[in-house]
């Protein structure tokens, strides 16, 4: 790949336009995707005289989200506005929801009508919802035409259209009420009726319906496409399998940013505010919650005053709790989110968190009991360190069950319980435990 990206790079500086083109556009639109970002902008710029709308829009379609808006900035806004009217509808969508509004605004002015009013039919919906990532270049039969009649009008519409292995079967108000596998239609007989072919059974979604759930759905019955109707059952669009995928893709990002604290997952070219800007919020909120457990600890000083070797310990206890809460949380989140629990699940996930928080808190309990018996030479020391890991680790484990599934009854994203929020709970929880049974038995220590 390296040798033809340099030899695409001398045709391009040499200004060899046929020679370039051949070279360019025989290469796969991802491989042509990757070869462009790689260029600086002059050459950039040369690339855009080069191709055309058409071919820039083909390769456009293959560069993330997040690092596509400087490009359309730097185009000329006729060409730019061209490439949108070029592209799949719903890319075209996905980019323009990126850019500022008036940006948007000067590339539908400028973009011919039909596109303009094909892209401004899906911007109205709400981000992650069907009607944000469906397209409209779908093809849609009459149940009332013939096989022959179906396959005539396939021919004509199939070069537009995003797939064309589902077809969907409308009635005369083009209300969705079948679907037809090309298979199917092409191993019929030519004077077949579309209705007396097609299935009646069909399983669509709702336009505002969320995205996460859509993607489960089309996981759970292997769709490549899935049709999406408004509440009097008109078919709007399709989401295709692709766009399906980048959702997926979106969706883990979004939860492992949430799992670390992150309101946003930070972006490659955003700069040291930006990043700290997405941050922040969560640390100020852990920090208040770190200074009470400061506070909390300071309420046991007298404990501390009488037997200061309890210090010691308490890294060793707030870090295994952190850690069993967050492995705990890790298992409870992507459950959730996959749909794998439903209410007899999360009562089994539960109990399950708890047998498994009860096994590994009495063998690291006994464990740090011998070791610290061996070690220091206190047996009381020994098991009261022993017995506070114990109990800590079955209520953190508990904890990082319990409290997504509490978010996920309230319709909270259950990813928003993040790591660092249920380590530091658990820091308090653990304090509380520790020391509480410290004081309790004061009397074997000193």
């Amino acid at each position: 790949m390296e040798h033809i990206d340099n030899q695409l790079q001398t045709l391009i500086k040499n200004e060899q336009i046929e020679a370039f083109r051949d070279e360019f556009l025989d290469l796969h639109p991802y491989d042509q995707a990757v070869f462009f970002m790689e260029q600086p902008e002059d050459i950039r710029l040369r690339i855009y005289m080069y191709l055309s709308p058409e071919e820039t829009a083909n390769f456009m379609e293959n560069i993330d989200l997040e690092d596509i808006e400087p490009f359309f900035m730097e185009m000329d806004p006729r060409f730019a506005a061209m490439v949108f009217a070029d592209m799949s509808t719903d890319d075209a969508v996905d980019i323009l929801n990126e850019l500022e509004k008036d940006a948007v605004v000067s590339f539908l002015t400028i973009m011919d009508n039909k596109a303009a009013n094909e892209i401004k039919q899906l911007l109205h919906y709400e981000e992650k919802t069907a009607g944000s990532i469906m397209t409209t270049e779908f093809v849609a039969i009459y149940q009332t035409k013939t096989v022959k009649d179906t396959m005539q009008y396939l021919k004509a519409e199939a070069p537009v259209a995003e797939t064309i292995y589902y077809l969907y079967v409308v009635d005369q108000d083009k209300r969705l009420v079948g679907v037809l596998s090309l298979r199917d239609l092409i191993i019929a007989d030519d004077d077949t009726l579309i209705s007396d072919l097609m299935s009646e059974k069909i399983v669509s979604v709702s336009v505002a319906k969320d995205q996460e759930e859509i993607a489960q759905m089309m996981r759970d019955y292997d769709f490549l496409a899935l049709p999406v109707v408004d509440f009097q059952n008109h078919l709007l669009g399709i989401i295709t399998v692709d766009d399906i995928l980048d959702v997926m893709d979106e969706e883990a990002s979004d939860d492992y940013s949430k799992l670390a604290g992150v309101s946003d997952i930070d972006r490659p070219n955003d700069n040291a505010f930006i990043s700290a800007k997405k941050r922040l919020p969560w640390l100020v909120i852990l920090s208040f919650l770190g200074m009470f457990t400061a506070s909390l600890i300071g309420q046991f000083e007298n404990t501390l005053d009488e037997v200061a070797v309890l210090a010691i310990f308490i890294p060793l206890i707030a870090g295994m709790a952190g850690n069993t809460g967050t492995q705990a949380l890790a298992v409870a989140v992507r459950g959730l989110a996959n749909g794998d629990y439903g209410k007899q699940g999360k009562m089994k996930l539960v109990l399950r968190e708890a047998g498994t928080g009860l096994i590994t808190g009495t063998v690291c309990g006994l464990v740090i009991t011998i070791i610290i018996f061996l070690w220091q030479g206190q047996f009381f020391l020994g098991l009261l360190v022993g017995l506070s890991i114990m109990a800590t680790l079955i209520v953190a484990t508990l904890a990082g069950s319990l409290v997504p599934i509490l978010m996920d009854r309230l319709n909270i994203d259950p990813a928003v319980a993040s790591g660092p929020f249920i380590t530091t709970i658990n820091d308090i929880i653990s304090i509380l435990i520790y020391f509480g049974m410290a004081t309790a038995f004061m009397s074997f220590l000193v």
